[in-house]
């Protein structure tokens, strides 16, 4: 069986494999907006809390009790399931203890059958998508061409088209989010195909790519992990129509019990998924002045565009902000 801890080297979602520990150097950005400041790199013992693991949710986050390495800062813990939201940054123990980031972890149970998973949509949600299926195949001259990924010898072929719609998403112009362009995150790729841990998704417009979604696996879990779709498609959901194409085909498998969403919330994320659990990412970084006074600007820092945020989001402008700068990303 392959190492999840090759996925790891992955740069972006690939955290979501991270079952074990592993000790690597963890940035520390203070932004405004997506604007860095500072950087702070800290040397940290990481580890991925999975949606297979079975531990209760904690009521207070506590620092692991495993050895601290030499010259180690301290922890970096993903996704722990909690009872409640906690404080952002407080002392505990020997360590800071810095939760930046409380989120509902949204995914698909799918050990059920897609026809079972259908049922909890309403008829007025699946008529919705069956529509703009019947809308996007008439465009496309009433042939849907789709394709799904997963062999080694497929990757090059997958990651070329999915390169060329990413770099038209606005993940990519404005936030350098779109899939990886490198050899060496190909590579990986082709490796972890060759163990049966990656797929791939491909929506085309007749021979041109305008939709897709990179999705590696981990376990019984198929992760959410870079998704994009072509702008001048918009009207016609490419994404949505590709989204439902790619959980038909991977309900087929009996192996996967997950569709993992991960970090972040969206409306998408939550039409889609089946349950969602209470998640807090921690930090427990040594005590010491340095590390104080880093992290308490962090804290203030984001305490004060969240009040902006806030009152965009009051005031309604907050919603034509993101549209300009999606359309300036994008054209």
């Amino acid at each position: 069986m392959i190492n999840d801890s090759i996925v790891k080297n992955c740069q972006h979602h690939q955290h979501f494999f991270n079952t074990d520990w592993h000790y690597h150097k963890v940035p520390i950005p203070i932004l405004v907006g997506n604007i860095p400041l500072y950087t702070y790199n800290v040397w940290l013992q990481v580890k991925e809390i999975g949606l297979e693991d079975k531990a209760p949710p904690m009521i207070n986050p506590a620092p692991p009790t495993v050895p601290l390495h030499e010259d180690s800062q301290g922890f970096l813990v993903r996704s722990i399931r909690v009872t409640k939201q906690h404080q952002i940054l407080q002392k505990s123990q020997d360590y800071l203890t810095y939760i930046p980031y409380q989120y509902s972890r949204y995914y698909i149970d799918m050990k059920q059958s897609f026809e079972e998973y259908k049922n909890k949509f309403s008829t007025k949600t699946i008529s919705t998508i069956n529509r703009k299926i019947r809308k996007y195949t008439k465009y496309c001259d009433g042939q849907l061409s789709w394709k799904a990924f997963n062999s080694t010898n497929e990757m090059d072929e997958f990651y070329q088209l999915a390169k060329t719609v990413s770099k038209k998403t606005y993940q990519e112009k404005l936030y350098d989010e779109g899939i990886p362009d490198s050899d060496e995150f190909l590579d990986e790729m082709k490796l972890l195909a060759q163990h049966g841990k990656i797929q791939g998704f491909i929506l085309f417009h007749k021979d041109k790519p305008v939709s897709y979604l990179y999705c590696p696996v981990s376990e019984h879990t198929v992760i959410y992990a870079y998704v994009g779709y072509d702008p001048d498609y918009t009207s016609y959901s490419v994404g949505t129509i590709l989204q439902w194409l790619a959980l038909e085909s991977l309900f087929q498998n009996d192996s996967y019990h997950f569709f993992d969403f991960t970090e972040g919330e969206s409306e998408q994320k939550k039409l889609y998924a089946t349950n969602n659990i209470k998640c807090v990412n921690v930090f427990f970084i040594r005590y010491n002045l340095s590390n104080s006074i880093v992290l308490e600007c962090k804290k203030a820092v984001d305490m004060f565009c969240s009040s902006i945020v806030a009152l965009l989001d009051k005031t309604g402008k907050k919603s034509a902000l993101k549209k300009l700068m999606r359309s300036r990303g994008l054209h």
